[in-house]
């Protein structure tokens, strides 16, 4: 007990040193140099002559980039590292069984190609008119099928 009581007044008498080293160094003066101010506006800004122009040239503009198609921005959005290949890790670890089926060669890299190709098959499946749109009807189609539920709770 006398070492619990010893450990416990010498906890309070540390957290006290350290407290009052901490305010007597908060309150010391600090002399921080600082730049004298420029004296005048007229030496820190250079002035144009009398016949300089008001308005130069517009800048150039930027080039636009390429849109990226649908396809291109669903891949993207699992392309985390933007290397142009998803792994496993990237595309979710509930979604192994669907990555599976996606990875056409086993490599466990997915290509642009493999994406591409697997939902191109998956969208005409839907399309049942062939008029390359889908309908709402058509496109609740693509959505996986649920396993089914027990009744009770087992």
């Amino acid at each position: 007990m006398q070492r619990f009581v010893a450990g416990g007044v010498g906890a309070l008498l540390l957290a006290g040193a350290g407290l009052w080293l901490w305010q007597t160094q908060a309150y010391q003066e600090n002399d921080i140099p600082t730049a004298p101010p420029p004296t005048t506006f007229s030496d820190a800004l250079p002035e144009a002559a009398a016949n300089a122009p008001a308005f130069g040239p517009a800048p150039p503009t930027p080039p636009e980039a390429p849109k990226a198609s649908r396809e291109e921005v669903r891949f993207n959005r699992y392309d985390r590292n933007r290397d142009e290949l998803i792994s496993r890790v990237e595309m979710m670890g509930s979604r192994t069984k669907a990555f599976k089926q996606l990875d056409q060669d086993g490599n466990n890299l997915l290509t642009f190609e493999e994406w591409a190709a697997a939902t191109g098959e998956r969208f005409a499946d839907a399309d049942s008119n062939k008029d390359k749109l889908l309908t709402r009807k058509e496109f609740a189609t693509t959505r996986p099928k649920q396993a089914a539920r027990p009744n009770c709770r087992c």
